[in-house]
């Protein structure tokens, strides 16, 4: 079992675990009707019955905030240019898109709240279309490049066929769907990573690359990359590579599993075209 953090009692990361998996059971009975006012809600609950949650006590530097949004760039990197249009997803306090609009025609940032930062410059070239997850009021093709950071695990089971029937409906043809999204193997990478090996809170999936790339195809995604070691490494020979390598260390024992998975596999981080357009972007 892992480590639990030094700075959290046992018995207040019980506490949390036994809150959110609460909460989580309770959303992931829901219906679709209104569940976008109870995802905010809970977690308004959990912060108030869990004040102690790393989201409410861990303080951000400028230094940390600085290379995370690095980190996302170099993702996106590889695919952008003066005349792209990019549409975020959960892009929170928007720094990300803002740091993008630079490199790009148009930035669209989705979510279902406003988690700005008041008084931040906002780029001319750049919104917050605030929604409800599912009704989207962009029009058909209108991105060539979308993205999301750390946000499909958090979907309703429901609702993951849904998002990517969004995803392929906004991007032109030949447009790329870059996203980060943990790793089963080294996972769960939620609260219930200390209590057991099931995701029974707030991350309701988690996925291989494998697994990742058949649900991409399902909806029309036929072509995809992996970025590994800082860069994007196109072709089936990579592809090929790492499913055989995820394979074998997924085929360990849990406890042999987890720790190299860990320095292997911590995301699933993918670039992946719609189905035509040619070269339009790169050449996968």
């Amino acid at each position: 079992m892992p480590a639990p953090p030094p700075d959290r009692s046992p018995e207040r990361l019980r506490h949390h675990y036994e809150v959110e998996r609460e909460l989580a059971a309770r959303l992931r009975g829901s219906a679709r009707e209104g569940r976008t006012e109870l995802f905010k809600s809970l977690y308004g609950e959990l912060f108030e019955r869990v004040p102690d949650h790393p989201r409410l006590t861990r303080r951000d530097t400028p230094e940390r905030s600085r290379r995370n949004i690095e980190i996302q760039l170099r993702l996106l990197a590889p695919h952008l240019r003066d005349d792209a249009v990019l549409v975020e997803f959960a892009p929170g306090d928007c720094r990300l898109a803002h740091a993008a609009a630079a490199s790009c025609a148009r930035v669209y940032g989705v979510d279902i709240s406003d988690q700005r930062a008041p008084g931040d410059a906002v780029p001319e070239n750049c919104e917050l279309i605030v929604y409800d997850g599912y009704r989207l009021d962009l029009p058909d093709v209108v991105a060539d490049l979308a993205f999301s950071y750390q946000f499909l695990e958090h979907l309703h089971p429901d609702d993951v066929d849904l998002h990517f029937q969004l995803v392929h409906r906004l991007l032109k043809p030949g447009g790329v769907y870059v996203f980060d999204t943990p790793n089963r193997l080294s996972g769960p990478h939620d609260i219930s990573r200390l209590f057991g090996g099931r995701l029974d809170c707030f991350h309701f999936q988690e996925w291989t690359y494998r697994g990742m790339r058949a649900l991409l195809k399902r909806h029309h995604f036929p072509r995809s990359a992996l970025h590994r070691g800082g860069a994007i490494r196109i072709g089936t020979a990579w592809n090929l590579a790492n499913d055989a390598v995820e394979a074998l260390v997924g085929a360990l024992p849990a406890p042999l599993r987890r720790p190299l998975a860990a320095r292997l596999f911590r995301s699933v981080t993918l670039s992946a075209w719609k189905e035509g357009g040619g070269r339009r972007l790169l050449q996968a």
